[in-house]
């Protein structure tokens, strides 16, 4: 038989009827760990500003106590605010053009904006650069994305605890940093170094980072499951739940950031020590969440993802109840590690059943909402926190929020079965 007819009878485009994990299984893996490495950098950028931040708010001109410790609030909180307003958007972009422009995006993007917000010489222009950061940025939930319509399904858990620990990391390590840059290149030359470590990312994004997606081939492969069978249906019971659930995770994380400085000042710790002792309480649920991320993220492959939900949340909600009855500071580092543990259970399992509520057409744009969900709890959190303590006193934070926990671990219970 010759070439021409040989030509004939091979399929035209074999690989367009695959689905979009089984054309990258042979990349996921490289791109997971870039993913993390991505994530932690651009993590520790954004949050290594919070022990210089009302420092830095004062030198762009503001004088009174008050107005520093407000400014510095919406300073750092716009951040979130931004990602929860635009992490949809890039979602459904990732849909339709492929994850890795969503990667290359963020990180060029938010790479630009810290190394401006060094050069910035009014309060307003450091509160519209954090903004803009969270708008165009989102390195953290495009690499979401990413590895969870990348991984195979029977290792999703395990890939987004992996890359759960890293954003973790972050977070954790960011503060830290913040604390000793500053005193060698200066709070300016903080943020450069920031944009810089974001550069190295996008670097890395752009030549390692590798995605079959061709977006005549998605479409052509979204047109043929439609023909051979009508679009798995989304259930929106379950994807409510899930963004309830995902919202209050960061919830109960961020409701005592507002009053854990007073409470701690409360149990005998002396005045000179207690922004330090405090720092090292808010990271302890973080280094909890970092020991455990990944196995947990196995465990809810292996057992399923709502048993992993259901007992992670009555765990937590468990755990915050004993916060409100210790009398020294070590005992509420603990109980901050243990809730740590059991809060890192909940956001990889969620995002595996997210991944698996919708179409694959519609993967991103799922997890994109799950982000904005998260960041909003994140915003949300600190608000709700302070409001109950100031009205009902410091202990009921604690209370109220460990009730929700329980609470939305019924409805999670309730969702499964739907």
């Amino acid at each position: 038989m010759n070439q021409a007819a040989h030509s004939l009878l091979r399929p035209a485009h074999p690989r367009a009827s695959l689905g979009y994990a089984e054309r990258n299984e042979l990349h996921w893996k490289r791109n997971l760990a870039v993913c993390v490495f991505g994530s932690f950098t651009t993590l520790v950028s954004l949050s290594m500003l919070l022990p210089f931040l009302p420092l830095y708010v004062r030198q762009l001109g503001v004088e009174s106590p008050s107005a520093i410790i407000q400014w510095s609030g919406v300073a750092f909180g716009a951040t979130f605010l931004g990602t929860a307003a635009t992490a949809p958007l890039w979602g459904r972009l990732a849909d339709r053009y492929g994850r890795k422009p969503m990667l290359v995006r963020a990180a060029i993007g938010m790479a630009v904006v810290m190394s401006l917000i060094g050069v910035v010489h009014s309060v307003h222009q450091l509160v519209a650069l954090r903004l803009i950061a969270g708008l165009v940025g989102g390195y953290s939930s495009a690499s979401t994305v990413m590895v969870g319509s990348q991984a195979p399904r029977e290792r999703a858990g395990w890939a987004l605890g992996i890359l759960s620990t890293g954003a973790l990391a972050g977070n954790l390590v960011g503060p830290l940093i913040g604390g000793l840059l500053p005193e060698w290149i200066g709070i300016r030359g903080t943020f450069f170094a920031g944009g810089a470590m974001i550069a190295v990312a996008a670097l890395l994004t752009i030549f390692v980072v590798k995605e079959d997606f061709n977006p005549a081939d998605h479409a052509k492969s979204r047109t043929a499951s439609q023909a051979a069978a009508p679009m798995r249906r989304s259930n929106y019971v379950v994807v409510a739940a899930l963004l309830v659930t995902a919202m209050m995770v960061l919830l109960a994380n961020m409701s005592i950031e507002p009053i854990i400085t007073v409470y701690i000042g409360g149990l005998g710790v002396q005045a000179n020590h207690l922004t330090r002792i405090a720092g090292v309480v808010m990271a302890c649920s973080a280094l909890g969440s970092m020991l455990t991320a990944a196995r947990l993220g196995a465990l809810a492959d292996r057992i399923g993802s709502w048993n992993v939900i259901v007992g992670c949340l009555v765990l937590t909600g468990l755990v915050m109840i004993p916060q409100a009855f210790v009398v020294e500071w070590w005992q509420l580092a603990g109980l901050r590690v243990l809730m740590g543990m059991t809060l890192a259970g909940l956001l990889p399992s969620i995002a595996k059943l997210a991944r698996q509520s919708v179409d694959e057409s519609k993967t991103g744009q799922m997890l994109g909402y799950l982000q904005s969900a998260q960041f909003c709890g994140q915003v949300v959190g600190p608000v709700i926190g302070g409001a109950i303590g100031v009205s009902l006193g410091l202990h009921s934070v604690f209370f109220v929020t460990g009730t929700l926990l329980v609470a939305c671990a019924g409805l999670a219970q309730w969702a499964r079965k739907s």
